[in-house]
């Protein structure tokens, strides 16, 4: 079972990669859909990372994930510069002393062909922002290895049906429909992150700081981490248009 991290609490893992008060509340709520996904499954003891963040951070989250389920954690990617930033960003949060003390293991792949890597068979596979950034065959040859390797997998995407928020960050998406013709089996999957902000909100050093330390931000932070919760109520239709992310849990 997942703790109940606040979002002011993950704060700090979006701040080493980079980021703000909108990626920490991206992980709040994809750790809502996976801790009450995890907990009726038994507890993975490997974990793959498959593949990197296209931009936006590193993904500390899953480190933070699989250090809490006492998980060995591999991650690959194809790009030497993905592998190297998320090990800065792991230097950065663990250099704070707040959190993760883990110490995946890292390769480089030439492909996504190249799975099953190394022939090895994990318990858990997760990614997140790394499909959209494929071309079509190559996403079919990563959906296909992830399921040879894993013998379960969560993924997530952004939602190509949000035109503001791909427009805006400059990735691409895919559809839940595209999701589920690439996972078939994907018995879980939906949409998530329905944040009360416009994508693309910019904060000064100042107001980064006032976030970690100042009482208003946290009390904002508390109320943001309520509304979250509130995400699986909103009719279907209004998460399909305005949700950043698709996922898939199988």
């Amino acid at each position: 079972m997942l703790s109940n991290w606040s979002i002011k609490q993950l704060y700090p893992l979006a701040l080493a990669e980079g980021e703000g008060v909108g990626t920490a509340y991206e992980y709040y709520v994809k750790r809502l859909a996976l801790r009450s996904w995890l907990a009726r499954r038994p507890h993975p003891k490997s974990i793959l990372m498959a593949g990197l963040p296209q931009r936006y951070g590193s993904s500390l989250d899953f480190f933070l994930l699989a250090e809490e389920l006492n998980a060995a954690l591999t991650i690959v990617d194809e790009r030497a510069e993905g592998l190297e930033k998320a090990q800065h960003a792991l230097a950065a949060v663990q250099a704070t002393g707040l959190m993760l003390t883990c110490q995946p293991t890292y390769s480089q792949i030439d492909s996504w062909a190249d799975l099953p890597w190394q022939e090895t068979v994990f318990d858990l596979t997760l990614s997140s922002e790394v499909l959209q950034r494929l071309q079509p065959q190559e996403r079919k040859a990563y959906a296909a290895g992830v399921q040879r390797v894993s013998s379960s997998y969560a993924v997530f995407s952004p939602n190509k049906d949000n035109e503001s928020h791909v427009g805006i960050s400059g990735l691409d998406g895919l559809t839940s429909t595209e999701m589920r013709l690439l996972w078939p089996q994907a018995g879980h999957s939906g949409y998530i992150d329905l944040p009360p902000f416009p994508p693309g909100i910019t904060r000064t050093e100042d107001q980064r700081e006032q976030a970690t330390s100042g009482r208003f931000e946290a009390f904002a932070m508390w109320g943001l981490g309520v509304y979250a919760q509130l995400e699986g109520w909103v009719p279907q239709a209004i998460r399909r248009r305005y949700a950043h992310i698709v996922y898939a849990f199988t």
